[in-house]
């Protein structure tokens, strides 16, 4: 069976066993900062296990894609030179929400394998946890399975959501490669061998762990499984290495030829496959390279790729090329693939072009560090630096040192990378207390699309996190309410602000957020006693909510316009709107040039003016996104959706948030900024309505200002600046002339001061009201002066001193100017270094400044 075929007949399986077929997610988890990226099947389905989330359907079934790069699952140094490590992976998954548990999960595992599969009973091994008798005894008398096929073992058989949260123990069936493949069964001495490879896992969520460790049973008990693609496609297709299937083979293939290799056993071929995949999933999922977060390990994983391309002999740019064999395996289980290989191929190629600029970088870095180091061990702190800080490949730095007969310090670089590691995985664990949330049951109705004002009941008082039961006058605190027209920040969309009342007392809200689907009204009891289950007014702030309202309507319409304008391309990658202005943050991969953020404003404003009808409407997400309503980057929706369209359909977009009844509400859009926040991600600041207004007539007052300033009118504004700026070049010009005039002379005479010591002409001069920038000009003119020479000159201005040191090229065999200037800053507080020729550092030490001069005469005694 084709690795296609396997993953539609699991689904298909599982479809006929009452379970919902579920896309897979995206490979960034919506609304979860406990992780990286997507890593299991389960992902998608955390609130639900969690009992956050209810869906319409109690069995699931899916095909989630899968990366494994970065935090706690990271095993990017081990792809390619193992048989089934990958950094992108497909995990085929069945969940039960609360509805059948062990002994149906059980079942619908071996019936697959064995029957749908056909895989030979005697070629599987079941484990179950040492504690779990219920899962042995289905095992052995419903399933039958052989006693001596089965273990029993500890701890890695038990699940758990996080240090708190479900829990609970697995099942595990493992596939036997045969006798010629070495290795034991599971819990056996030799059990890390490749022999029996785990291919099925079952997880039976049946406890809730506390903080303390306590275990309580969950009120629903679920199920979830997970069994990877590539294992189970090297079992069907009888094949030991995950490499071998068809998955990677025509991959491979395709790597080989951009690569120019006919070595297809390579290991760093297996690398540039496996990382072609993780590569583009994640740029389709709106992951840019940077460097911080998840832009981090999509560049080192697009780098590592292409060192091992350079290191099987790649000329130029390759990476990018592989995009369109990716999109002819996985485009049809995909489409999103196919629908974005323009931008994979141009975000990865302009990566490769970043990358070749970082290797020139590090080739000039490593060639500075090793002018400078003592000795023949080149120190793993500079190795790891050249790594980490600059992306340059350790086995390059090791050529480059063997080339000059170094070696390099690898225990100081292993130490450094595993102090790496621990921040790594520091960052990356998100560790969150599942139990430590607001105990709070229900939801609240929100009425705020209709109504600003409304009455409501408590239904919870907290104070410093804790539940009570009121809140007194000059208490902070949080307010619970069963409906609310308070809008709860979410999408980028600031809470509502306003007031709770009633006859005795008053509750200032100050924000307005949401946990689960309760909404939570913070802010400080003004006056009176607020008691749960006491009867409240509500009102929202309305100039407050309809300011935001305008600012996030223009939002979606300068989305729309950047598509436009930009390019399809361009996805949200964050966004705020409050009163005051909106912010937006999207993909795309240079600055936005005037001309364009010009178009942009332009045709926003045109669809202001056009005043046509914001329009909403309820729909099942499906629909929603066949009418082509964008979904935004990290939202999570429900099933049923609200569709927000504007513009006549120039903008459609999914979005829970408050808008405008007509897009002339806006009244105008006025871009303030424009700039780059990440590598491949800028931001646009904006004002609507009056703030707009407000932006251009501050801007109209400092025009007025700067004419009355220049003596004319704002018509010459323009003008008068250009003569001033062409004025100030212009004595900018005559002030340099002037003073390479005075430097010329001074260095006529500071020329007859040379003194000649162990044979070697000697300069050593400190100079008075001379720049920085003008010691290098000086030594050239005084070397061409002295024909063969040292000079060291020195500039101190504001408690900051310049050294620069120049040899003629016939003395730099007995002494450098880099050495010279190493010395000389040492004494002075500073560093400095350079060419054996020519160079320079500084200090701060101006008292040790005459002692240090006079020693350079020493020094070249000596030599």
């Amino acid at each position: 069976m084709t690795s296609a075929e396997i993953r539609q007949a699991f689904l298909d399986y599982f479809n006929q066993q009452g379970h919902e077929v579920v896309p897979s997610s995206s490979l960034i988890p919506a609304n979860d900062p406990t992780l990286l990226f997507t890593n299991a099947g389960m992902v998608q389905f955390k609130d639900v296990f969690l009992g956050d989330d209810k869906r319409p359907y109690n069995r699931a079934t899916s095909s989630q894609r899968c990366v494994r790069a970065g935090g706690k699952h990271n095993d990017l140094e081990n792809v390619g030179y193992t048989a089934r490590h990958h950094t992108f992976f497909e995990m085929l998954g069945n969940f039960s929400f609360g509805d059948y548990f062990k002994p149906e999960a059980i079942r619908f595992a071996w019936t697959f394998l064995t029957e749908t599969l056909g895989i030979p009973k005697e070629k599987l091994w079941v484990t179950v946890h040492h504690s779990d008798d219920e899962a042995e005894k289905i095992w052995k008398e419903e399933v039958g399975v052989d006693p001596e096929r089965f273990s029993k073992l500890g701890d890695d058989n038990f699940w758990s959501m996080g240090d708190t949260g479900p829990c609970g123990p697995c099942t595990e069936i493992f596939y036997d490669h045969g006798e010629s493949v070495w290795g034991g069964p599971p819990g056996s001495p030799e059990e890390d061998g490749d022999r029996y490879i785990e291919i099925w896992n079952v997880v039976f969520m049946q406890y809730n762990r506390a903080a303390d460790g306590e275990m309580t049973p969950l009120p629903r008990q679920s199920v979830d499984t997970g069994m990877g693609l590539e294992r189970i496609a090297a079992v069907m297709q009888n094949v030991h290495s995950n490499y071998e299937i068809d998955l990677f083979q025509r991959l491979l293939e395709a790597t080989a030829k951009a690569v120019g290799t006919q070595d297809m056993d390579s290991k760093s071929l297996r690398v540039i496959a496996d990382h072609i995949r993780s590569t583009a999933f994640l740029i389709v999922d709106g992951v840019t390279p940077s460097n911080e977060g998840r832009g981090y390990v999509l560049r080192r994983i697009m780098r590592r790729a292409i060192r091992h391309g350079n290191k099987l002999g790649a000329q130029g740019a390759f990476f990018h090329t592989l995009t369109a064999a990716l999109v002819n395996e996985m485009g049809e289980a995909y489409p999103e693939l196919t629908e974005q290989k323009a931008l994979v191929e141009r975000v990865i190629a302009k990566e490769e072009e970043q990358f070749a600029k970082t290797l020139d970088n590090g080739m000039r870095l490593l060639t500075d560090a090793i002018a400078s180091m003592e000795g023949t061990v080149l120190s793993g702190e500079t190795v790891f630096r050249l790594y980490d800080t600059y992306g340059f490949p350790v086995d390059l730095t090791a050529d480059v040192a063997r080339e000059q007969d170094l070696t390099l310090d690898m225990e100081g670089f292993d130490a450094a990378m595993e102090q790496q590691r621990q921040r790594a995985r520091a960052s990356g664990a998100f560790n969150v207390d599942y139990n430590e949330k607001l105990d709070i049951e229900g939801e609240t109705g929100f009425t705020g699309y209709e109504d600003l004002e409304g009455s409501s009941s408590v239904v919870a008082l907290f104070k410093g996190g804790e539940s009570v039961s009121e809140l007194t006058a000059g208490e902070s605190g949080v307010v619970v309410l069963d409906n609310t027209p308070f809008y709860a920040e979410s999408g980028g969309q600031a809470g509502d602000h306003g007031t709770l009342s009633w006859d005795s007392g008053q509750f200032t809200v100050t924000d307005c957020t949401k946990e689960q689907k309760n909404h939570l009204h913070i802010g400080q009891l003004t006056e009176g006693v607020l008691r749960v289950g006491a009867t409240v007014s509500t009102t929202v702030d309305m100039a407050n909510r309809k300011a935001t309202a305008l600012n996030h309507s223009a939002t979606h319409l300068l989305h729309a316009a950047l598509r436009d304008v930009l390019g399809d391309h361009v996805q949200q990658k964050g966004s705020l709107v409050n009163a005051e202005r909106l912010r937006f943050d999207f993909a795309h991969f240079e600055a936005v040039s005037a001309q364009e953020l010009a178009a942009v404003e332009q045709m926003v404003n045109q669809y202001i003016r056009q005043n046509s009808p914001v329009t909403t409407e309820l729909m099942a997400i499906d629909e929603a996104k066949g009418k082509g309503a964008m979904a935004l980057f990290g939202e999570k929706y429900d099933d049923e959706v609200r569709v927000l369209t504007m513009g006549d359909g120039f903008s459609v977009e999914l979005c829970g948030g408050t808008h405008a009844q007509r897009t002339g509400d806006i009244g105008l859009l006025k871009i303030v900024s424009e700039s780059g926040i990440a590598s491949g991600v800028r931001r646009i600041e904006a004002v609507t309505g009056e703030g707009a207004l407000a932006y251009l007539n501050q801007g109209e007052q400092a025009l007025s200002d700067i004419a009355g300033v220049l003596k004319g009118s704002r018509d010459s504004v323009v003008d008068k600046v250009k003569g001033l700026s062409e004025r100030n070049r212009q004595l900018e010009k005559e002030l340099d002339q002037l003073k390479a005039k005075l430097t010329a002379a001074k260095s006529g005479d500071m020329a007859a001061n040379a003194e000649t010591i162990n044979g070697i002409k000697v300069l050593v001069a400190k100079l008075e009201g001379v720049e920085a920038k003008a010691l290098r000009d000086t030594i050239d003119q005084l070397k061409n002066k002295l024909g063969s020479a040292v000079v060291v000159l020195a500039a101190e201005e504001n408690g900051k001193i310049s050294v620069a040191a120049g040899v003629t090229k016939d003395l730099i065999s007995r002494i450098k100017a880099g050495d010279l200037v190493k010395e000389l800053t040492a004494k002075l507080g500073g560093k400095g270094g350079g060419r054996p020729d020519f160079a320079q550092g500084g200090g701060t030490d101006v008292a040790a400044l005459p002692e240090a001069l006079a020693s350079v005469k020493a020094t070249v005694a000596n030599v």
